[in-house]
């Protein structure tokens, strides 16, 4: 081999393994915010559906304790909260498994569903990192929209976007299998 396959070589090998860890992370990201929803289910499920969960304050604070003693502080009472209203506010998960945790805690707060929608539309159509969505709500963007529609759905039609200001963008469906690189 020349300097020059050795060059393409190492490039190659260094260029998959990138493209596996950023798929890990993706993954890892999506089981975190499927798991999260889940308990929020199962939490809602064990305070007998979503009409009494709202009451049912002492069966999360007993779980907290007993989950923060086995899997350490991301499940106290708090996050568990934040899972119940997480599975309350979008009962279909697929209009929201696209983003991360932290961009469903910044959006959790917001009591007005067609403004919710319009953010999460904005996340998933913009690539919005938590910071860019807090400049957004921060500078009230769906306040100032002229026409605001009188019903906002979440645009569930992009599994994946194409970006050209990212750095480093690397697009892959999730169903793409690695051995394939």
């Amino acid at each position: 081999m020349n300097e020059q396959q050795y060059y393409e070589e190492i490039e190659h090998l260094i260029k998959k393994n990138e493209i596996s860890k950023r798929v890990r992370k993706l993954e890892d990201t999506h089981d975190t915010v499927i798991t999260y929803w889940n308990v929020g289910r199962l939490i809602v499920e064990a305070q007998g559906g979503s009409k009494r969960a709202k009451y049912g304050n002492e069966l999360i604070k007993k779980r907290s304790i007993k989950l923060t003693e086995l899997y350490g502080k991301g499940y106290n009472y708090t996050n568990l909260s934040r899972f119940r209203q997480f599975y309350m506010l979008f009962l279909n998960l697929a209009t929201v498994s696209q983003l991360s945790w932290s961009i469903i805690c910044v959006l959790l707060p917001i009591k007005d569903e067609n403004k919710r929608n319009f953010y999460i539309n904005l996340c998933i159509k913009n690539n919005l990192s938590v910071r860019e969505l807090r400049q957004e709500i921060k500078s009230n963007s769906f306040e100032r929209l002229i026409d605001k529609p009188t019903k906002i759905e979440i645009d569930t039609s992009n599994t994946y976007s194409i970006t050209t200001d990212m750095k480093n963008p690397i697009i892959i469906p999730f169903n793409y299998e690695l051995e394939k690189l």
